[in-house]
């Protein structure tokens, strides 16, 4: 933290070192103790993909000391029962987390809580009743939530999605399918987006809202696991919801204007992935730094060597970068200001500096740099990923660009 001049809050420091010694007890000792639970996937994912039941009890055990501690709900809004130190602690932390914890102590997703997952601002926009149901829950870390906005046919243009609410009385009834869904399979709810008002939608004009349905509700099947990356099991899901009945206590935000949520959700995700990724690329640079100064060859450390230490030296130089941009937007958006394309620039920077660091990363320990051990490909896989998710680098590029264009040109 010392390398960075801005200036954080006075009270985000001491949380700092705090959230680290947590995450050597609760994590890292955690995943020590049951490693072969884990971390081999043949413990930790059943035949169909799922994650084993002793594998959720441990993430549920990680949330809820976390939220005992005070950290989970370090950035919810103060309305909800938060903490209220806003983007710039949400930020701070996640990197730091990353960085200590690598990908191999992956229990650390869930040390802070992610606003797809756990309590954010988006539950602000929830009715009264809802509150009072799953508020106390989330905010102890034993209820998880997911969010049901991306199908087979609606990923970067969500205005093109096909799940239908249609009224039912007072309330409503959705159909449809929705497809990587982090965390269906162990989620106690969703928040699913629907079209309300097909002529809006195909306007696009609205006409999308969002609800928040429980996963046991009748009519919701997860039809099948997601792998990625050649993993035997998965996080994301391809569900279906057959006329699942809800309630207008269920509704989120405005009828027909459930955009809203959706994108303060992808806001706050970009937030995230920017610094999950800083985070994931310091650690990953530390780890060659340290074996370039103790691998010998041509008759000394490679670190000695140009073709090693330079692309080394960049690869610090972007992530340093990225680290500054990040720090710079979380304050904006703790000042109110929209920032959005600050935000895009940040997300898209740092998920690819992230991807060129890592890549270094591995090069620089040649072929120890593929194996499971090390981790630098579970790594790697990740902030490839964050390349796509919450806006693609393609769309980030395109809403970068429109606000240049209509005038936007602060830099």
């Amino acid at each position: 933290m010392t390398a960075i001049a801005a200036i954080l809050p006075e009270e985000l420091v001491p949380i700092t070192y705090a959230v680290e010694a947590f995450c050597k007890a609760e994590v890292i000792g955690r995943h020590e103790k049951h490693h072969d639970l884990l971390n081999d996937p043949r413990n930790t994912f059943r035949l169909d993909g799922r994650l084993e039941d002793a594998v959720v009890e441990h993430i549920r055990a990680v949330r809820m000391a976390s939220a005992k501690a005070g950290f989970f709900n370090v950035s919810v809004p103060a309305s909800l029962g938060g903490a209220d130190l806003g983007m710039i602690a949400y930020y701070t932390l996640i990197e730091h987390v990353y960085r200590l914890c690598g990908p191999h102590n992956w229990l650390c997703d869930f040390v802070i809580s992610h606003w797809a997952f756990g309590p954010s601002a988006v539950l602000s926009a929830v009715t009264e009743e809802a509150r009072a149901q799953i508020l106390p829950g989330m905010m102890a870390g034993e209820k998880m939530m997911c969010f049901g906005m991306s199908e087979p046919g609606a990923g970067s243009d969500a205005a093109m999605l096909q799940t239908r609410a249609v009224p039912d009385g007072d309330g409503w009834k959705i159909s449809g399918r929705k497809i990587w869904t982090t965390h269906i399979p162990i989620a106690d709810y969703c928040i699913v987006f629907a079209q309300t008002d097909p002529e809006l939608a195909a306007k696009k004009r609205g006409g999308i809202s969002a609800f928040l349905v429980p996963t046991s509700a009748p009519g919701i099947e997860v039809e099948s696991i997601i792998r990625m990356h050649g993993h035997i099991g998965g996080y994301e899901g391809i569900t279906v919801f057959d006329e699942v009945k809800v309630e207008p206590w269920q509704l989120v935000g405005e009828l027909h204007n459930g955009f809203k949520i959706g994108l303060l959700g992808v806001s706050m995700g970009r937030i995230y992935n920017s610094a999950r990724a800083v985070g994931l690329a310091r650690w990953a640079l530390e780890m060659a730094i340290e074996y370039a100064q103790q691998r010998q060859a041509f008759g000394g450390p490679i670190s000695d060597l140009q073709g090693v230490s330079f692309p080394l030296a960049d690869a610090a130089t972007e992530i340093h970068a990225a680290h500054l941009m990040g720090i710079n937007v979380a304050q904006l958006l703790d000042r109110g200001e929209r920032a959005v394309k600050e935000l895009s620039m940040t997300k898209s920077y740092s998920v690819q500096a992230a991807t060129r660091a890592i890549d270094q990363a591995i090069q620089t320990h040649g072929a120890m740099g593929f194996t499971n051990e090390l981790g630098l490909h579970e790594a790697y896989a990740r902030v490839r990923q964050a390349n796509v998710a919450d806006g693609t680098n393609e769309i980030l590029a395109r809403t970068i660009a429109q606000r240049l264009f209509k005038g936007d040109v602060e830099l």
